[in-house]
This record gives structure tokens, C-alpha cells and sequence, in this order.
């Protein structure tokens, strides 16, 4: 179910609507609407690995952002994404001020979208080899099994909270590498491990004990946050 905001407008104004819908609802307004641009706020390589069919790429950390999607009718309906749903956040917010009246957001990103199993476009760009799907579970499988704690890092190179908690991380894997083992792993480049493992959001941070999941956290954490996990 979608989350509706309404916007007052005066009488002359045609209501200005900002939903954020689920990745089924999202797929189903595509349907209903398909005249409809669909935005990518990504990077273009982030782009160029998956993305919506007939999406557009727009890179809200480019310059030229704010004048690409100056160029789209604001009159009419409009569809944005990103990965996970920060940046088509920033999107949205960066379109209500520039009077778009009807924008619908992925909730969640492409990593809700592949979590639904709704279809993706991969590597459709001249040139492009098939799309790696990253590690095997197999593979991490591997990974995780260890006599010591194992800390699983998924991120991603754009995500900020990410990159706040990298410092940290590292230095939990210098301070406590005789009984912590931290493994990075990037989102971008291993989505169906996201897909199989249940993450959905950046950064998520999983803890292994003995080969077995024992905490799960979505989102920035603080650092002495986390050690409380590894006592």
C-alpha cells in the first residue's frame, strides 16, 4: 500500500501528489500510467549493471541534475528510483520545490523491487556481457565460517552512512582481529546475495557466531553500538 501526500494548492492549481509505493504498487502505476518517465537517480555505472525497463538515467550527485530534470513536463506524473531509497528521496524533495505535481518513489529501491522478483533490465548497453550476479551463497558460506565472530558489512560506495561507518570498521578489525573477522561486501556488485540474504537496505550489518546469524541491523549505528555486539 502506497503512502499518499497531498500538497494544498489553491483552487486554480491542480493538487500536487508525492506517493511513496511499494515495489507491487510501483510496478502496477507503471502499468497504469506507461507515457510516464521513469527516473534512475543513480550513477550511470550503477545504471549501466540493472535497471528499471525504459528507465532514464538521471545521477542526482551530477551537475546537471538539477537542469536534466528541469526538462521533464512538471505537470505531469513522474516515476523515481534508486537503490535503496535515499537518493530518490533527495529526488523527490529536489522535484516538490521545483513544483512537480505528481511523483511516485520506489519505497525501498531496487533492492525492494528485486526482493518482490519484479523484472529487471541487465547489462542492455552496447558491448555489455552478461550481468555477474556476484558471490554464490556457497562462496559466502566460505566466508562466515570461521572459529571467531564474523561481522558481514554490506554497503555501498554512494550510501553516506556507509561510509561513516567504514572508518570504524576497520579499525574493530585491527583492535579485535583475534577473535572478530569483518567482512565488506558491495551491495552493487552482489545482488542476488542481497537478494537471497534478505537485504534490502544500506548499511546492513549481520554477525556470525559459530557459522550461525545472530544479529541483524539495518542502518547507521555508532561504533560502540556495534562492539556491544562482539562481547
Amino acid at each position: 500500500m502506497g503512502l499518499l501526500f497531498l500538497i494544498a494548492c489553491t483552487s486554480e492549481q491542480k493538487q500536487s501528489v508525492y506517493t511513496l509505493l511499494a515495489a507491487a504498487d510501483f510496478a502496477e502505476k507503471i502499468i497504469e500510467l506507461p507515457a510516464a518517465p521513469i527516473i534512475d537517480v543513480r550513477t550511470d555505472s550503477e545504471f549501466a549493471k540493472a535497471h528499471l525497463e525504459n528507465a532514464v538515467n538521471l545521477d542526482i550527485n551530477s551537475d546537471q541534475f538539477q537542469d536534466q530534470i528541469s526538462k521533464l513536463d512538471q505537470s505531469k506524473p513522474v516515476f523515481v528510483y534508486c537503490l535503496s531509497g535515499g537518493r530518490s528521496a533527495a529526488a523527490v524533495n529536489q522535484m516538490r520545490s521545483m513544483g512537480f505535481k505528481e511523483v511516485y518513489e520506489l519505497e525501498g529501491g531496487l533492492m525492494k523491487w528485486r526482493a518482490a522478483n519484479l523484472p529487471i533490465v541487465t547489462n542492455s548497453f552496447p558491448g555489455a556481457e552478461a550481468s555477474p550476479s556476484g558471490m554464490t551463497q556457497e562462496e559466502f558460506q566460505k566466508i562466515i565460517t570461521s572459529d571467531k565472530l564474523v561481522l558481514v558489512d554490506f554497503y555501498a560506495d554512494w550510501c553516506a552512512p556507509c561510509r561513516k561507518m567504514k572508518p570504524y570498521l576497520e579499525q574493530i578489525a585491527a583492535d579485535m582481529k583475534d577473535r572478530v573477522v569483518v567482512v565488506r561486501i558491495n551491495a552493487d556488485d552482489h545482488p542476488q546475495l542481497c537478494k537471497d540474504l534478505d537485504v534490502t537496505g544500506l548499511p546492513t550489518l549481520q554477525l556470525y557466531k559459530n557459522n550461525n546469524l545472530t544479529w541483524v541491523n539495518s542502518g547507521y549505528l555508532d561504533k560502540g553500538d556495534v562492539v556491544k555486539q562482539l562481547k
